[in-house]
């Protein structure tokens, strides 16, 4: 048994998974997208991956995010990547930095305007 606390929402509940026989069994989620997140915790981990990049010709760092997602096993290689990242003014918050981060099929969108 595993003891989770749900990340989807700000309710924060506490979860229980179970995984018998290869089943996965989950009790306690307050609505269907935590019971989704408790099964995916155990089969598939994933996050979404924040950081900043520099700006060419600014001071300022950019705060950056993945648009999705990531999977756990992939957080080191996409900041790899996002280490690397150097935006051009103008920036628009949404404007996607890297098409496909560290393979993963996720963008890097910046999170903020920077004129």
């Amino acid at each position: 048994m595993r003891e989770l606390t749900c990340i989807v929402c700000p309710m924060g509940c506490r979860i229980k998974a179970y995984e018998e026989k290869g089943q996965i069994r989950v009790e306690d989620h307050g609505c269907r997208r935590g019971e989704l997140y408790a099964r995916d915790e155990l089969t598939a981990p994933k996050r979404v991956v924040t950081s900043v990049v520099t700006v060419q010709g600014c001071s300022e760092l950019l705060p950056v995010k993945t648009a999705a997602p990531v999977p756990k096993e992939a957080i080191f290689r996409v900041m790899e990547e996002v280490r690397r990242v150097v935006a051009k003014k103008p920036v628009r918050a949404g404007d996607v930095l890297v098409e496909n981060i560290a393979g993963t099929g996720v963008a890097l969108i910046a999170t903020k305007h920077i004129q």
